[in-house]
């Protein structure tokens, strides 16, 4: 029969992936729990809120005897001895012909030499499993798959211990026919397929993919080295690895599973080994759920983060930036410990075009492979700002259609795009990540929960990103130069919202009709903010002047528990386009150097219980705590810009530390909440000097302070004091700041601060520390 061949460029696998935001499934080995949404009328926004137990590799993986078997003899098996062009097999089961092997039978099969152009196919009838023994080989096959896997139940590659492996395609496939589009990948198969052993394997995939199954795909174990034109290693109903030590250089994704009809299969689930990936696109991409217990990750996307294309934004006054974005400053100061950044991003010649920007609250997933533009207009009550947004290739490293959750295991990731994403919810429960992002650090569409572990963002647009984002542990330390953590997103606008909407009522969706079934784990607090409260609160909250209407807040939350974050940003440090709420742990926040964004933006309320705050940065936007905060916090605003690394301490009267610390940029105001204030008490602020004391973080503890200039004494009279030079004042007012996120700020976005303080006189005179 005569062969049509295919020629010119590679045909290239295209996933069109589905958005699983409004009910996904995972896995059916998994619990299920049904997310809570809540809606406002007017602009309708739901927020999903997920409460699981944990979720692990064992959960979703099992394996059976022939997946770990990796014994063989000579007296039960089949020897296939490759010789140039053609093979000789000694033994049932297989035969050779026209340089190519046919394995008939289900068994095992030894295959040793070097077959230069050839294939070796499985074509079983009786779905047995057929193993394969790679002892030493090296296939390859000009127009088509080396190793294709036809039928079977099952096929099962051992890797001989002490051996090397190489398998390869040619660059030109020739089909049957122009409607046949497999088998595309150097190895190729329809049957479930299992790696294991302790051998070397080198595969490319010069035509288009290098290793695929149509089924399950599992790494037991074994040294795997993959080069392909697209994507490195795809399985379509799961990718399973438990161990081993994998390559990857592919110009597509790096791993990958693709089933997106079946809300139970389409995962990738890592146990644990060693990863160097470098993608062009997605790192590691599962079409629903991505698990990872542990492993030690070196994943570079898209060429890393100094390729992340640029974003523009059009703010009120036309061009890049605006108050509702800007563009973010190229100085981000030096680290509170006194190192300049390591490598902050570099800003596009003060266009005002974003790097990376985030145009609508949470950004949208990049989930095909493609480059469109889309332009927008966003109706929110901050302001009536058109947004234009390029969304290139999706380069993220580590990427879920429906739930991420990291249990542990060591990331070093760069990335054009995001560095851990996920159209649903993110749980980290542990791990060890040093993250360079050209987009966002972390970003969940929904819940964004840190349950522990060591994360550090050196280089990103916006750190971390979600429409809740909870913080109950870890140490997390976030450089961004613009938002540093962003609680946006999670919305579905059913209504055009006007400027002042005054007549809102609350209604609660039934979550039974709007449930998601998720596979992430949030054992943290994390909870939805009664809609009411939090409008009424905006509303005393977000006065403009001249009419301008002030920003509504949505049902986006911040919440800290405990750990500690970190923040150095050239946007605002912490924004959240509802509410914010700390009970525990240590937020140090190096926040703008600009008056257009502030170290703290919220647009409902930011109720602090526990745990101690400092935020530095600009006046202009500046905001506290809230007046319903049962632990007291002092506003403190300079007469003018402070240098980086001046000491700001605080003191009782009776010279007890309050707080030390020398932000690690240019500042004006400074916000401090810690337990250790009371209501009515007596206070001190230096600046300047110096400390024996340690600094962590520009936060000194222990030591003696000396040498400051006394700036101010004062009487504290209620639970949110704000002062200046003179005195206790009245809180910050004027038009406010930008919505987080993607540019819901403009001129219109007024959140008046109106936490109440009390005007006195001024206590005391400019004095030296003594």
């Amino acid at each position: 029969m005569k062969k049509n061949m295919i020629t010119g460029s590679k045909l290239w696998s295209i996933a069109m992936i589905t958005s699983l935001l409004a009910a996904c499934s995972s896995p059916a080995t998994t619990s299920t729990t049904a997310n809570a949404a809540t809606s406002t009328t007017g602009t309708t926004k739901t927020v999903s809120v997920s409460e699981q137990t944990s979720v692990k590799y064992a959960d979703l993986v099992s394996l059976d005897a022939d997946d770990t078997n990796i014994s063989w003899s000579e007296a039960d098996s089949t020897a296939i001895k490759l010789n140039g062009t053609t093979a000789t097999v000694t033994g049932s089961g297989a035969k050779a012909a026209n340089g190519s092997v046919t394995i008939s039978e289900a068994g095992t099969y030894v295959l040793s030499g070097e077959l230069t152009d050839g294939q070796i196919v499985v074509n079983v009838a009786d779905k047995g499993t057929v193993h394969l023994v790679l002892n030493g080989a090296t296939i390859h096959d000009n127009d088509s798959a080396a190793i294709y896997i036809q039928k079977a139940g099952k096929a099962v590659i051992t890797l001989e211990k002490g051996t090397k492996n190489t398998v390869s395609d040619g660059k030109t496939y020739v089909y049957a026919d122009a409607t046949t589009d497999e088998p595309d990948a150097a190895i190729f198969s329809k049957a479930d397929l299992t790696f294991n052993s302790a051998g070397q394997l080198t595969v490319t995939g010069n035509y288009n993919e290098g290793i695929t199954s149509k089924d399950d795909l599992k790494i037991i174990s074994g040294n795997i080295r993959v080069k392909a034109a697209d994507d490195g290693i795809k399985g379509k109903d799961m990718v399973a690895i438990q161990a081993g030590t994998i390559t990857i250089e592919a110009e597509g994704d790096g791993i990958k599973s693709t089933n997106d009809t079946d809300t139970t299969k389409g995962y990738v689930a890592i146990a644990g080994g060693s990863f160097d990936i470098q993608s062009g696109n997605d790192g590691i991409q599962a079409e629903t759920a991505l698990v990872t217990d542990g492993g030690t990750y070196n994943i570079v996307t898209g060429g890393g983060s100094a390729n992340a294309p640029a974003k523009v934004e059009e703010g009120p006054f036309g061009g890049g930036g605006g108050w509702g974005g800007g563009t973010p400053p190229t100085d981000m100061g030096t680290p509170p410990d006194g190192e300049p950044p390591a490598d902050m991003p570099e800003m596009p010649n003060n266009s005002g075009t974003n790097a990376g920007a985030n145009t609508n609250g949470a950004a949208a997933s990049n989930s095909a492979n493609t480059t469109t533009t889309t332009t927008t207009t966003d109706n929110n009550a901050d302001a009536d700002t058109a947004t234009t947004a390029t969304e290139s290739t999706s380069a993220k490293a580590l990427k879920a259609g429906t739930d991420l959750t990291v249990n542990g295991g060591t990331y070093t990731i760069d990335s054009m795009d995001d560095s851990l994403h996920s159209n649903n919810n993110v749980t980290v429960n542990d791990g060890t990540f040093n993250i360079e992002s050209g987009d966002d650090g972390i970003h969940a569409d929904q819940a964004l929960t840190i349950n522990g572990g060591t994360i550090t963002i050196a280089k990103s647009y916006e750190g971390l990103e979600g429409a809740i984002i909870t913080l109950n542990d870890g140490d997390v330390d976030v450089t961004a130069s613009d938002d540093g953590v962003n609680a946006a997103g999670g919305e579905t606008e059913t209504a055009t919202n006007t400027a002042a909407s005054t007549d809102s009522t609350t209604t609660t969706t039934d979550a039974a009709t709007t449930s998601n079934i998720s596979v992430t784990e949030t054992t943290g607090t994390t909870s939805t903010t009664d809609q009411a409260s939090q409008g009424t609160a905006a509303n005393q909250q977000g006065r403009g002047p001249g009419g301008m209407g002030g920003a509504a807040a949505s049902n986006n939350e911040f919440h800290i528990n405990g750990g500690s974050l970190t923040v150095n940003a050239g946007g605002d440090g912490l924004d959240s386009n509802g509410s914010i709420n700390m009970t525990g742990g240590t937020v140090i926040v190096n926040g703008p150097t600009d008056s257009g964004n502030g170290a703290l933006d919220y647009d409902g309320t930011f109720e602090i219980s526990g745990g101690y705050l400092v935020a530095a940065g600009s006046s202009g936007m500046a905001q506290g705590t809230s007046d319903a905060s049962t632990q007291n916090t002092i506003v403190m605003t300079f007469p003018a810009t402070q240098k980086a690394g001046t000491l700001v301490h605080v003191q009782d009267s009776e010279g007890n530390n309050i707080l030390t610390f020398a932000p690690a940029k240019d500042y004006q105001t400074v916000v401090v909440s810690s337990p250790d204030l009371a209501k009515d008490g007596s206070y001190v602020i230096y600046s300047g000097g110096t400390s024996t004391g340690k600094a962590v973080d520009g936060l000194y503890t222990g030591g003696t302070y000396s040498g400051g200039t006394q700036v101010v004494a004062f009487q504290s009279t209620s639970n949110v004091t704000w002062v200046n030079e003179s005195g206790v004042t009245t809180a910050n007012t004027g038009m406010g700041g930008p919505g987080g996120g993607g540019g819901q700020g403009g001129f219109g976005g007024g959140r008046n601060r109106s936490q109440s303080g009390t005007t006195s006189d001024s206590t005391d005179t400019t004095d030296s520390a003594k």
